[in-house]
């Protein structure tokens, strides 16, 4: 192993570090990382390939590199409310890539960036069906700890001020799901949230 392989290694591990911002924001009680929610995604990408018609082993390389670039720049979650985005789109694309790049430059593996780019341009339904599993991870977990009650709902939260429990989570989704297993899987998982709930999910 060289030592810039090493260098390189390193810091894709603190993905296991990085903490989901989303969650942090909602002050869900310690809240999965980045590493975390990587492998969920490709855990769905495993287990739904084969019945969207994509190739696995390439849904499933795409996920896990799909939020390498955070290692570098961290989780910078997308959200709902207007005026409550950090940063523009086309920035943290940018700012992602470079770090995608100097991160697999290393290893000499032009696949890995390739995969990457398809999935930031979403123009193939291998990269459109890996996005809908990024999402839908993030549904499933909100309904984990909504089940879980790892939040206070009584605790006053300037973050999420439009929104009851951890229904932005499914406002952040709803619109940007393009295939129709993900919108069955969004369906069924917001069904499910909104029974435990009592109420409508806010979208």
């Amino acid at each position: 192993m060289m030592t810039d392989e090493l260098d390189s290694l390193l810091e894709w591990f603190e993905l296991k570090d990085e903490t989901r911002t989303g969650w942090e924001l909602r002050n869900i009680d310690s809240p999965e990382s980045v590493a975390a929610h990587t492998w969920g995604t490709a855990s769905l990408c495993l287990l739904y390939a084969e019945q969207e018609g994509v190739d696995r082993q390439k849904a499933v390389t795409m996920a896990l590199i799909h939020d390498l670039g955070e290692a570098r720049t961290g989780d910078i979650a997308t959200r709902a409310e207007d005026g409550r985005q950090t940063i523009t789109t086309s920035e943290k694309e940018a700012a992602e890539r470079s770090a995608v790049t100097d991160l697999v430059g290393p290893f000499k593996d032009t696949e890995l960036l390739s995969l990457w780019e398809e999935y930031e341009a979403r123009d193939t339904p291998t990269a459109q069906f890996v996005k809908d599993m990024d999402l839908i991870d993030n549904c499933l977990q909100a309904l984990k700890y909504e089940r879980q009650g790892r939040y206070d709902e009584a605790e006053a939260n300037d973050h999420f001020a439009e929104f009851e429990n951890l229904d932005e989570f499914f406002a952040t989704a709803a619109p940007r799901i393009q295939t129709e297993l993900g919108q069955d899987l969004f369906e069924h998982i917001k069904s499910q949230y909104e029974r435990e709930l009592g109420r409508p999910c806010q979208l």
